[in-house]
């Protein structure tokens, strides 16, 4: 997964705040709209060459010409002549006139590219947010995936962004995995790869590149790449017959792009080395066997797994020789740029080598049209991002995708059948200060009386003091808990003190436990008598939770992973009150 932690870093190697604004520079050289991309490469040095691969993070917030992020990012463009740029959260307008701004100043197009897995309000503020694409795997509907990559390629193109950092092609088989979880479309591959292939469709058939990560598979892994080395244990046939069949639908389907992983898979390598470093698998089993002849991008250089071990220079040469073409946020771009140089000369990287990635990364701009046009128009921007039609395509996404799997006492079935007092108790990290709240607003204009308490992965002695006090003044009581994977954080799991709150708790009065997040939570809660997943926290995902506790919608969604003792597949189907 790639992520945005580079903000005061960028700060840190700008110039001064209150400097002179940046002079815009004339605008490039005119490139004709129909261009021989062999003719653009041999007009290109080895430095230029090297710095068509690179590809920095920047900021998708607003930015002054004058501020020095932005006078980092402008040096990039100009003495640098990075080929990309990676672009992190901010509002449309704030994303589409940065990225415009850029564009212009750029001798040659930008390639842009954003991490857009549940589509643009993943990035932009005011974009469609849909459930974590787990939640198409509840449903079992291909439309779904469908659905998201086209509407996060419409919203994303509308803004300047022309490659999505996604799907997840993982297979989503270990529960203890930290950082794919949800982000999977489930742990049945065959499921996966269907799924896969229709998100693929949707983000390509509306003019948006998919990339098929992590390859060659982060499901099976107990350790977070942004912090160490994952390693896959197990043999080529078992990686074969689950982790690559996603990819291989991925590929079929037509996917333009894929994503190396910082991976270590040690029985077909032969080594501790990550996969991204890996010409065995990058070229060996991705190109030469699976018979990827697209874009392979790197996943973050600025990873933990690969950043500690070679540095920003030397990770950049090796992935390159590895079989990557595209080296995405580098630590430091200069370095990558330089090293990759320095190899050439040194004769470590041929001509030859360098000059495919690059015709690939050319190719690639020629075939989205960045040589005809490549800037956006932003007065198109507010029919396009965030309408009603695609926002009702995400409301009825995350209904469908509601999955009941344990009602044992029938709290669940009780609640929507009767108005009471209800106490809620709301859980989720820092990001997400609202949590819950639209399920409350929700049961309160259902008639019901609410009391709602928020508890946080600090919250200590007195604050779970406090949420009994509220749970003693309820009759009946909704515990939602948003645990969702989190970079660098290790782990996916809640607190020991709210696992055991949920369960005493239960084991009093009638309880109905909520998962806005990973499935997993049941291992931590065992004996829950009533145990809802809605596989995401947002606005749509919240929406649905509160109409199904009112008995307004139907329940209709399916595991798309084990549960023991629950099948992948298992679900109780509860219709809508008449």
């Amino acid at each position: 997964m790639l992520v945005a932690v580079l903000d005061c870093g960028g700060r840190k190697a700008g110039g001064r705040v209150g400097a002179p604004i940046a002079p815009v520079p004339p605008p490039p050289s005119p490139v004709p709209a129909v261009i021989s991309v062999d003719s653009v490469l041999s007009g290109l040095t080895v430095r230029q060459k090297a710095a068509q691969l690179v590809m920095p993070w920047v900021s998708g917030a607003y930015t002054a010409l004058d501020d020095s992020a932005f006078q980092v990012v402008t040096r990039w463009i100009d003495s640098l002549q990075v080929g990309g740029l990676l672009v992190s959260a901010g509002s449309p307008f704030d994303v589409a006139a940065k990225l415009n701004a850029l564009q212009l100043r750029s001798q040659l197009p930008l390639l842009v590219s954003a991490d857009l897995e549940w589509g643009s309000g993943m990035r932009l503020a005011g974009g469609i947010a849909f459930p974590m694409v787990m939640a198409t795997g509840a449903t079992g509907d291909p439309r779904d995936a469908y659905a998201i990559g086209a509407a996060a390629a419409t919203e994303g193109r509308a803004v300047g962004i022309h490659v999505n950092l996604a799907p997840d092609a993982d297979v989503n088989n270990n529960p203890l995995n930290p950082i794919i979880n949800v982000r999977s479309f489930g742990e049945n591959p065959a499921a996966v790869a269907r799924l896969v292939q229709e998100y693929v469709r949707g983000l390509q058939e509306h003019g948006m590149l998919a990339t098929l990560k992590h390859f060659p598979g982060h499901g099976d892994t107990r350790v977070d790449s942004h912090l160490n080395m994952p390693v896959i244990t197990a043999d080529y046939a078992r990686l074969d017959s689950v982790e690559l069949i996603p990819f291989r639908a991925g590929i079929a389907a037509g996917a333009r792009v894929v994503m190396s992983g910082h991976i270590a898979f040690p029985a077909f390598t032969g080594s501790d080395e990550p996969a991204t470093v890996s010409a065995a698998v990058m070229t060996g089993l991705l190109r030469d066997s699976l018979g990827f002849q697209g874009l392979v991008v790197t996943d973050a250089l600025s990873m933990g797994a690969i950043a500690s071990r070679y540095g920003s220079g030397e990770a950049s040469v090796r992935a390159l020789l590895a079989g990557s073409d595209l080296l995405v946020m580098p630590a430091d771009p200069d370095a990558a740029v330089t090293a990759v140089a320095a190899a050439v000369a040194a004769g470590r990287v041929t001509t030859a080598r360098l000059d495919a990635s690059v015709r690939r990364v050319l190719e690639i701009k020629r075939q989205l049209g960045l040589f005809a046009r490549r800037t956006v128009p932003l007065d198109s921007l507010m029919t396009t991002v965030g309408t009603r039609a695609l926002q009702n395509q995400a409301d009825d996404l995350a209904v469908r995708a509601l999955t009941l799997v344990r009602d044992s006492g029938a709290a669940f079935r009780t609640l929507q059948t009767r108005r009471t007092r209800v106490a809620l108790i709301a859980y989720g990290d820092e990001k997400n200060s609202s949590v819950g709240q639209r399920i409350a607003e929700a049961l309160r204009a259902g008639g019901n009386a609410v009391d709602y308490f928020r508890l946080w992965p600090m919250s200590g002695t007195l604050s779970y003091d406090s949420a009994r006090a509220a749970l003693g003044r309820g009759e009946r009581v909704v515990f939602v808990a948003h645990v969702r994977p989190i970079t660098a954080h290790g782990t996916i799991v809640m607190p020991d003190s709210l696992a055991r709150l949920i369960m005493t708790t239960d084991s009093a009065r009638p309880t109905v436990f909520v998962s806005l997040g990973s499935p997993y939570l049941l291992n931590q809660t065992p004996t829950v008598k009533s145990y809802l997943v809605a596989w995401s926290a947002v606005r749509a995902a919240e929406r649905a939770v509160g109409l199904a506790l009112l008995g307004q919608v139907p329940i209709a969604g399916h595991l798309p992973i084990s549960l023991p003792p629950y099948p992948i597949g298992h679900g109780i189907e509860v219709p809508a009150r008449p």
